[in-house]
């Protein structure tokens, strides 16, 4: 089968469409032929880490990337009874990486479920990292209707989740973007925009309940004016600066909460986030598509910071 893969050391490492075995599924796993998948900013800073080991272990087998997935079942393992072959799915599995750029990815049961059906392939596979990872801060936050949310980083893949998820949810959003991505995070439901090009939003804009930070780089200590006691800062896993910054505020019990969001794939949330889909509240938002044989011109889209949404990736 092709199969993308990585090779090389640190910022030399590549990415190359190579021949691989396919994989066989084990008792609990499915075997999917992957349709597509998509970029996340940690497949392509993980792919570095890999790159850099494998010439390291004398590894001459190539790793193949990619966590998103969506395509069809095409055999199950002996403990599998919740798939069949033929089945539709989307999922990923961040326990170790899915494999999913290649045309047939092993998988869990336990971490793929049906996709949307009146969802493409393409616009299915942006879905779960992103779609989970917005889902899980929502839930970690403890969002209710009447809430207020600010969600930093609005336009992006996990930010244009997070708004109309908070919407369905019942919140108050203020989104915060760049001017040129105001309409796209309006028409997602966002009740109010801040435009951070224009100035230090963090200083002037009152309090919320739960502060979203989908970019990883605010920390608690640089939005306390947007707190209170009560409010709770959530942030993803991209920047060690945030990890370290929220580790410090958890010793402090008289700020407000802060947590980290470390995404997890399950197939009752792949379930629920489907019901979004389908029920109209939620539409992934895709910025650009590439081929398989691309995906180096998608890697660089993502590495840009400019990318609209999420990136897929066609591989049947």
């Amino acid at each position: 089968m092709k199969a993308v893969a990585t090779r090389g050391f640190l910022v030399c490492s590549e990415l190359f469409v190579a021949e691989a075995q396919r994989p066989e599924p084990g008792p609990d796993d499915v075997l999917v032929r992957v349709h597509a998948t998509s970029v996340n900013p940690k497949d392509w800073k993980l792919n570095t880490v890999i790159g850099a080991f494998t010439p390291k272990f004398g590894t001459r087998r190539p790793v193949i990337i990619g966590d998103d997935l969506s395509g069809e079942v095409v055999a199950v393992g002996s403990r599998v009874t919740t798939f069949a072959p033929g089945d539709l799915v989307y999922g990923m599995d961040m326990r170790l990486r899915t494999a999913a750029a290649a045309e047939y990815a092993r998988i869990s049961a336990k971490r793929i479920a049906l996709k949307p059906q009146h969802l493409s392939h393409e616009e299915a596979a942006v879905v779960p990292l992103a779609g989970l990872t917005a889902y899980q801060a929502l839930l970690k936050g403890n969002l209710t209707s009447g809430q207020r949310i600010l969600i930093i980083g609005a336009s992006g893949g996990v930010g244009t989740f997070a708004v109309q998820l908070a919407k369905a949810m019942g919140a108050h959003v203020t989104g915060v973007c760049s001017g040129k991505n105001a309409e796209l995070v309006r028409s997602l439901g966002a009740d109010e925009l801040v435009d951070y090009t224009l100035g230090d939003y963090r200083t002037s804009l009152g309090t919320f309940d739960l502060v979203f930070d989908a970019t990883s780089y605010e920390t608690p200590q640089s939005c306390r004016k947007l707190m209170t006691k009560e409010s709770h800062f959530i942030s993803t896993m991209g920047n060690g600066k945030a990890i370290v910054a929220i580790a410090l505020a958890k010793l402090n019990p008289w700020g407000p909460k802060a947590s980290l969001v470390v995404v997890e794939s399950y197939t009752d949330q792949l379930d629920q986030l489907r019901g979004f889909i389908e029920s109209g509240h939620v539409k992934p938002i895709i910025d650009s598509t590439f081929a398989l044989a691309e995906i180096n011109a998608a890697y660089d889209r993502s590495k840009s910071g400019r990318s609209r949404g999420k990136i897929a990736v066609a591989v049947a």
